[in-house]
């Protein structure tokens, strides 16, 4: 199954894209298993994927050397790679070059397809402002070695228009979306502002991160209620699939299982595939899910900043998406890892200025202590 993406880019595009940032792994230090991956990838293209996104931080680093050298043994020009640039990395305009020409080496090809600034959100779009990114990627398209420019995405709705508004060489952008962020990040919004400025739309995190392939009970029970039976990740897939907006869908595919699933269910997921009877079912769904919410926090950030830099509405995001999707190994180290004890519930003094500022009444100060008790570790 192909699409057309966006107005900007010439080519049938697979409905269906490798994520080739899961693939298998063995021993503690969690290398790429490579015989298995060439499996995967083998049977990928013989399915008639041609959409393979890769990046310069994925599984260390080593993501990259594995998808070029598959591809150096044949096949480079039936396949689209994509990767990425990671903007984070960038500390003057020579590093471009430099990490560049590293990823062409490693990919052992002489272009790249489909070539992303890597997770931009407003600190570093302005970055990539500062260091003249764009110039040197028009440059690049220019010299032949990138034919498509785009970037990935995590931030709020204005930051992302502001980023498609603020250059008009972009032929595709690269969204979290999926029928529980309809309102998150780009959101269906933010599809819809660049569908409409032309670009080609790259879907990650379709199920969440897996989270949306094991539903509880009670979302089931509404999944069964279907004109047909379908698997959840079915449901989650279709329900993007159907929107004629959507073109590729990157899957993180690490077993011959899940590919050969997700072929499948490609190969019978037109645009269009939904039937209207269903499309109140994902509503019910996420209004299931979100009750399963421990804290009604709606992130309107009312309460911040906080004096003692708690992040409270990143805490109780945390605390809601383990309650939600039972990722407790992903909770336990976005509390413990990703905020840092600065920004953790246990920073918290109870001063109580937030508590008033809260349109939910939320008890904010219980509701940190009950965060910090459930998720930290003192590892």
């Amino acid at each position: 199954m192909y699409r057309k993406m966006g107005t900007r880019i010439n080519e049938e595009v697979s409905a269906l894209g490798f994520g080739c940032m899961r693939f298998p792994t063995f021993g503690d230090d969690k290398k790429i298993e490579r015989t298995e991956t060439n499996r995967l990838l083998a049977r990928a293209v013989d399915g008639g994927v041609n959409y393979f996104d890769t990046a310069w931080p994925y599984h260390g680093g080593e993501s990259e050397e594995v998808v070029g050298e598959f591809f150096a043994g044949g096949g480079r020009d039936q396949v689209l790679l994509a990767t990425k640039m990671p903007v984070w990395k960038l500390n003057e305009a020579d590093d471009l070059d430099r990490i560049f020409e590293q990823q062409l080496e490693k990919l052992k090809t002489d272009h790249i397809d489909f070539y992303l600034m890597h997770a931009l959100e407003a600190k570093w779009w302005t970055r990539l402002k500062e260091l003249d990114g764009l110039t040197w990627a028009e440059r690049m398209k220019e010299q032949g070695k990138i034919r498509y420019l785009g970037f990935s995405f995590h931030d709020g709705y204005q930051v992302f228009v502001d980023i498609i508004d603020g250059y008009d060489g972009w032929d595709f952008c690269q969204v979290q979306y999926n029928y529980m962020n309809e309102t998150i990040q780009a959101g269906t919004a933010g599809v819809a502002y660049a569908a409409q400025s032309g670009l080609g739309i790259v879907i990650m995190e379709p199920l969440l991160g897996g989270a949306l392939a094991s539903p509880p009970d009670e979302v089931r029970s509404v999944f069964a209620e279907a004109q047909d039976s379908r698997s959840p990740v079915e449901h989650a897939l279709r329900w993007l699939w159907d929107k004629p907006d959507v073109g590729v869908i990157l899957s993180g595919m690490s077993t011959m299982e899940q590919l050969e699933e997700n072929l499948a269910i490609a190969d019978r997921s037109p645009v269009g595939c939904m039937p209207s009877a269903e499309i109140d079912l994902f509503r019910r769904a996420k209004t299931l899910y979100e009750e399963m919410r421990p804290v009604p926090c709606t992130s309107c950030r009312y309460c911040m900043p906080c004096p003692h830099g708690v992040y409270i509405p990143d805490n109780f995001e945390t605390i809601n998406n383990y309650s939600m999707y039972g990722n407790r190994r992903g909770a336990e180290w976005r509390y413990n890892k990703d905020l840092g004890e600065e920004h953790q519930a246990s920073a918290c003094t109870e001063c109580g200025e937030c508590e008033p500022k809260c349109p939910q009444q939320i008890p904010i100060i219980e509701s940190l202590k009950m965060v910090h008790k459930e998720l930290h570790t003192s590892t």
